[in-house]
Order: structure tokens, then C-alpha cells, then sequence
């Protein structure tokens, strides 16, 4: 036996060891904890469209103004509004789903910087979780669709997950919509004409699984029109 095999052995038999392995095991219950509280809340919610968009947007940028314009009309239309819960974009969209008199739910990430859930989440559809991989299931399980204002990482991340999951056929198809042409301009670009046309690593069919448009109308319309042709329900 070498003298590395010798350590790994001895590092695998320490106390220091043994409670590392003990820590991760108990995850698993505070996980599934975070699984069933998101699931027996949210299962009862109803039809909702998930909206998505940077914490940063403040009042007054032109785009907290047209997430929340697109939550109110979301809310005339019958759906209900989910979002991370903060502030920002999140804020904006759970306003006006509050003034639609709508279902507002808020789905919050615990975060040392950031986050603190936004006044207009309804008192009993506020949930707060520790693991960004458990929420996330949540937002795919229960929305109807995704509008995707802009954003950072965070934002980024939900919407090329939910495109992966619906080309991967993990996840029953449903609309999503990136508003504003002028910011997803050159990421869009990007994707026809590196990801497609020069390296061919996606086919020109993905590019369907999303639109893009300018105007709150343009999204509710592009949401309600898929529904009119199907049920309402969860994509899991």
C-alpha cells in the first residue's frame, strides 16, 4: 500500500470525517422538508406565469414599470403571478398582481446579501427556501409560462434552464418570453450564429422554444393565446 493510499484510508476512518459525512446526510431531510412545504403550498395556487428579472431594477427604470404593467394584465386574464420574491423586477411583478386583485407568490431565496421578500407577495403565498436547485424546481412545477425581463445571472439561469428542459422533452412545452429586443439583441445573435449556424450545437427548431417582444400586450397575448389550445397545469 502506498503512503497516499495510507492517508486516504486514514482520512476516511478520522472523527473529522465521519461528522463531514454525517452533515451531508442530514441535507437530504432539510432538503426534502424544503420539497414538501413548496409543493403543498404551491400545488394549490392555481394557474400562474412565473416572472423573472433583475433585483437591481429600481422604481423608476422603465422596465420595473413594465413587469408590473404585464402582472396586472396577467391577473385580468385569470392567471396568478410568481416570482424570486425580492425586490426589483420581482417587486414590480407581485405589485401588479396585486392590483389585478390576482394570486401574488413569492418564492424567496435566503441569501447573505440579498434577499428580503417584497411587501406585495400575499401574506400566505410567501415561501422562503435555502437551496436555489429545490426553488427552481418549484418555479418550472407550477408556472404556466415564463416572462423573462431583464436581468443577470440569476435571471439568465432560469431561462436556459427551463429551454433545456422543454428541448430535452424532461418538461411538458410551455411559452416563454423574453421582453425587450434591444437587450436580448446580442445574446440572441449570439445564439444563431455561434451556437447554430457555426458550430451547430443547437438545431434551428430551438430557436422556437422562445419569443421575443417589446410590450406587455405582446407577452399576455403570446401566454393566453398557447392556452387557449390547452388545460391549464403543472409541467412534473
Amino acid at each position: 500500500m502506498s503512503t497516499g493510499e495510507e492517508k486516504i484510508i486514514r482520512a476516511f476512518e478520522s472523527k473529522d470525517w465521519y461528522e463531514i459525512k454525517i452533515h451531508d446526510s442530514w441535507h437530504i431531510f432539510k432538503i426534502m422538508s424544503e420539497f414538501v412545504q413548496g409543493f403543498e403550498k404551491l400545488s394549490k395556487i392555481g394557474p400562474c406565469v412565473s416572472i423573472f428579472g433583475s433585483a437591481r431594477t429600481k422604481p423608476d427604470n422603465k422596465y420595473y414599470k413594465l413587469a408590473e404593467d404585464i402582472a396586472y394584465k396577467l391577473t385580468q386574464k385569470g392567471y396568478g403571478v410568481i416570482t424570486g420574491g425580492g425586490p426589483g423586477i420581482m417587486e414590480a411583478a407581485n405589485k401588479g398582481a396585486k392590483l389585478g386583485k390576482g394570486k401574488s407568490v413569492g418564492i424567496n431565496i435566503i441569501l447573505e446579501f440579498e434577499q428580503h421578500p417584497n411587501k406585495y407577495i400575499d401574506f400566505d403565498k410567501l415561501i422562503h427556501f435555502e437551496y436555489f436547485f429545490v426553488r427552481k424546481v418549484m418555479f418550472m412545477k407550477y408556472a404556466q409560462g415564463f416572462i423573462v425581463l431583464p436581468g443577470g445571472f440569476g435571471t439568465l439561469d432560469e431561462f436556459f434552464e427551463a429551454v433545456t428542459l422543454i428541448q430535452t422533452n424532461k418538461i411538458a412545452r410551455f411559452p416563454i418570453v423574453l421582453i425587450s429586443k434591444s437587450y436580448w439583441k446580442g445574446l440572441i445573435d449570439w445564439i444563431k450564429k455561434s451556437a447554430l449556424s457555426q458550430e451547430h450545437n443547437i438545431s434551428p427548431k430551438d430557436l422556437n422554444l422562445f419569443v421575443v417582444v417589446d410590450t406587455a400586450d405582446e407577452a399576455v397575448n403570446h401566454i393566453h393565446a398557447f392556452y387557449q389550445k390547452y388545460v391549464h397545469k403543472p409541467n412534473f
